[in-house]
């Protein structure tokens, strides 16, 4: 079945069968590049999936490593608008690529773990038909979750602009020796700061680089931003947690050469200059994350962190 005739199922959120089960009709899928493990697990997906009778279409960046499973490609802003549910298989790498690719289009993503943690990818393959059969029968919750875009301004002009599901950083590289910056927030000035640089993360990313920075867990569900100072040189420097909403502005010192970046989800990496804003507001639509409706967000950080566990 080609692509051009699924373009009219874009703006379902799932179709019902009599009887009132819900099923996806036209699924897209993304998989990690360069692990073995990849080929079991989408051929199993795969199998199971001919047998629900969906149209299932492949990311047009897996088509070519993976050329033996003859499925129709597409490429993300496609399998965004045309496909009712979009599986990730692979780690919370693979997913935050995927996300920020997919997330203009308020897609639904569900994530199959091939990774270590797992924050994002909460489904392993041993579990994957149990889990599938319950969510294709319409037994499952959706959780929302928004994106971050960051924008550098230099010289009054606009560079460029970058999304982040979980973090938009500014850091230092290349050197040891401090980087120096003022935080804004909606335009009232918060603190200049000497410092390894700072983290700005959704409640999605509070889990992943601002915890390890001190960053305190926020429930993903949140409308909020946390700013957490990396090594910052003053004692009493501490996260704050700001509304979603907020414009946050990062403005790099003015005298020596700044030697640091700006990254977006450990993956997307920028330079940046002297003087340099960076603009960080909340991205307009959401994510939309297919869970189980067995889920517990709390049950997943008990696991992941070991809470709990004797030591």
């Amino acid at each position: 079945m080609m692509l051009a005739a699924i373009c009219h199922h874009a703006s379902f959120a799932f179709s019902a069968r009599v009887g009132g089960a819900a099923v996806f009709e036209n699924v897209g899928l993304i998989a990690k590049h360069g692990d073995e493990r990849v080929a079991k697990t989408l051929q199993n997906l795969c199998s199971y999936l001919s047998d629900l009778h969906v149209n299932i279409f492949l990311d047009a960046r897996n088509a070519k490593s993976l050329p033996n499973f003859q499925l129709t490609s597409a490429d993300r802003e496609t399998l965004a608008k045309s496909c009712d549910l979009v599986i990730i298989i692979g780690g919370d790498g693979t997913f935050l690529s995927a996300a920020r690719s997919l997330g203009p289009h308020d897609a639904r993503l569900l994530g199959i773990n091939l990774g270590r943690l797992g924050f994002l990818t909460d489904i392993s393959p041993a579990d994957m038909n149990q889990h599938l059969g319950e969510i294709f029968a319409g037994n499952f919750t959706v959780e929302k979750r928004f994106l971050l875009r960051a924008t550098i301004m230099r010289g009054g002009e606009r560079v460029i602009a970058e999304d982040a599901l979980n973090d938009v950083v500014v850091h230092k590289w290349n050197i040891a020796r401090l980087i120096e910056f003022e935080t804004y927030v909606d335009a009232r000035l918060v603190n200049s700061q000497r410092s390894d640089g700072l983290i700005v993360s959704t409640p999605t990313g509070s889990t992943a680089y601002a915890l390890s920075g001190g960053g305190p867990v926020l429930c993903p569900t949140l409308e909020a931003v946390v700013l957490v100072p990396i090594c910052p040189h003053t004692l009493s420097s501490r996260p704050i947690v700001v509304d979603a909403g907020s414009r946050i502005e990062i403005v790099m010192g003015k005298g020596a050469p700044a030697e640091a970046q700006l990254t977006c989800d450990g993956q997307t990496t920028l330079e940046l200059e002297p003087g340099d804003r960076i603009c960080i507001r909340k991205r307009d639509g959401y994510l939309n994350l297919i869970h189980p409706a067995s889920y517990d967000y709390y049950a997943t950080l008990r696991t992941k962190l070991h809470w709990g566990k004797e030591l």
